[in-house]
């Protein structure tokens, strides 16, 4: 064989090597990527043609369930819900043929469509008998009720409510509004499925996002104060009765601004005030100063010791909540009220009640209480985990007797129920110009809180977005205390 030819052959087997090794990387190294992208649609394809899992609330109300289908398609998913699909769209989420699966759908996909490894020998029997395969169901920790109530004491406006079970870590109640119907994007007409999705993402007002965990994060405002309480109180230096400096206006460090009091007045008597009673009226002076005496560090340790930077899973990924690294002291006072840099998703919020309620233990949030088989055999029930303790018995105890001063006698009587002794606090967050329009947005209010306080069965954290119905008279106490009632009502049969 002459030079050219020996060349060109040697050419040829290279090409030919590399074709072989391209398939081979397709079909076996890259093929669970590829059948995991959510823009497959052969692999939903698929999915669709066996009966994938239902999901369930607590009580065993079926949120979203597979069934037969005319046409190619064996099976299309619904979203019965209760009220309705849109009070349960951001749990469950939707399983689209065209874009996918979000939420529990997606969080759990494997184990619904019966794919997860943990079913392997389900579908290994599946084969030798001949049995149509199924996927397993999800059982949430979610309650119907509590649900709900959540659902319709935040009503039209935008928000989110958050309730935990506080020894547990189960999610009782996940809300965020708007919402939208799942159902809509769960049809087998493409066509519907891509207008539907198109008017959605065209909405300003984000019905898709998850506000409870998700999203642009908030500033906590006032309940932010728990953090900053709890950290002072555990340096062993503070106790509730301390009194701290409660001025109308707390000069800033290396600035000419002043920190004010939304009332325009002193906290108390000589300009000084109790730290129960700074967070009884939640007096913003008296944590500035506090923001400011506290030891470097001593509010971000207790942060994170609450969760803050911490990436979760509920199975839904939580967007982690933030406290800003490397302040200078008019930031140190910003943050200590819950405003500048500080960002929280609601669940977090109702962490840090929980953690209190549960004598200083911080436990995982968790919404998934059992997944079963088709025969109805348990694959998996998680069990509850602490994440660490947040904080000692005692610090837990004086922030719950602070907390129930706040709802008995301060910014949070909106939030009492006859026979209950209810713990919780007010937050009322400046958002700043976020529209570009030259003046502040209206504030968002937030109350948390968890009852009975002496043996907690729920915490509870509100946030309605931008004042809701009252706009620029929005506070906590007055707009989100009353909704966090009503859930805890729920819970405790009220």
């Amino acid at each position: 064989m002459n030079t050219p030819l020996r060349r060109l052959s040697l050419v040829v087997a290279l090409l030919f090597a590399l074709l072989l090794g391209s398939a081979t990387w397709v079909q076996f190294v890259d093929a669970g990527d590829l059948r995991d992208d959510p823009r497959n649609s052969r692999t939903l394809l698929a999915e669709l043609g066996r009966d994938r899992g239902p999901i369930t609330a607590a009580t065993g109300e079926v949120l979203a369930e597979s069934v037969p289908a005319e046409g190619p398609i064996a099976y299309r998913r619904t979203y019965p819900g209760a009220p309705s699909a849109a009070t349960w769209a951001h749990v469950t989420g939707f399983y689209s043929v065209v874009y996918g699966a979000t939420g529990v759908e997606d969080a759990l996909g494997s184990l619904l469509a019966g794919t997860a490894d943990e079913l392997f020998y389900r579908r290994l029997s599946d084969l030798v008998t001949g049995r149509e395969p199924s996927g397993a169901s999800v059982e949430l920790t979610l309650q119907p009720e509590v649900q709900e109530a959540a659902a319709a004491a935040l009503g039209d406006q935008r928000g989110a409510v958050v309730a935990l079970e506080p020894s547990t870590g189960r999610v009782l109640a996940m809300v965020s509004s708007p919402s939208y119907d799942p159902g809509e994007l769960a049809s087998l007409d493409t066509e519907q499925v891509r207008q539907a999705y198109a008017r959605l993402l065209e909405d300003d007002t984000d019905p898709l996002v998850n506000r409870a965990v998700a999203g642009d994060l908030y500033p906590p405002g006032s309940v932010f104060k728990l953090v900053t309480a709890a950290a002072a109180l555990e340096t062993g230096d503070y106790t509730p009765q301390s009194v701290l400096p409660g001025p109308a206006e707390l000069p800033l460090p290396l600035t000419t601004i002043s920190l004010p009091n939304v009332s325009g007045e002193a906290c108390g008597p000589g300009d000084e005030v109790s730290l129960a009673d700074a967070l009884r009226i939640s007096c913003n002076t008296a944590f500035g100063s506090l923001g400011l005496s506290l030891p470097d560090g001593a509010v971000a340790d207790e942060a994170a010791e609450l969760g803050f930077g911490r990436a979760l899973q509920v199975p839904l990924r939580v967007t982690p909540s933030t406290y800003p690294e490397d302040l200078d002291e008019p930031q140190r006072a910003l943050a200590a009220i819950g405003q500048g840099s500080v960002r929280v998703t609601p669940l977090q919020v109702a962490m840090v009640s929980a953690a209190v309620a549960n004598d200083g233990v911080l436990m995982a949030p968790q919404m998934v209480a059992s997944v079963n088989a088709e025969d109805l055999s348990v694959v998996d029930a998680p069990e509850p985990r602490e994440l660490g303790r947040a904080m000692s018995e005692d610090t837990a105890a004086a922030l719950t007797e602070m907390m129930e001063l706040v709802v008995q006698d301060g910014t949070g009587t909106a939030a009492q129920i006859s026979g209950v002794d209810v713990a919780g606090k007010s937050g009322t967050a400046e958002v700043g110009d976020t529209d570009g329009d030259g003046s502040p947005e209206d504030p968002h209010a937030w109350f948390t809180a968890f009852a009975p306080a002496q043996d907690p069965q729920v915490a509870v954290a509100v946030v309605v977005e931008n004042g809701g119905d009252a706009g620029s008279e929005a506070s906590g106490g007055r707009t989100a205390a009353p909704i966090a009632r009503q859930v805890v009502e729920a819970v405790i049969g009220r």
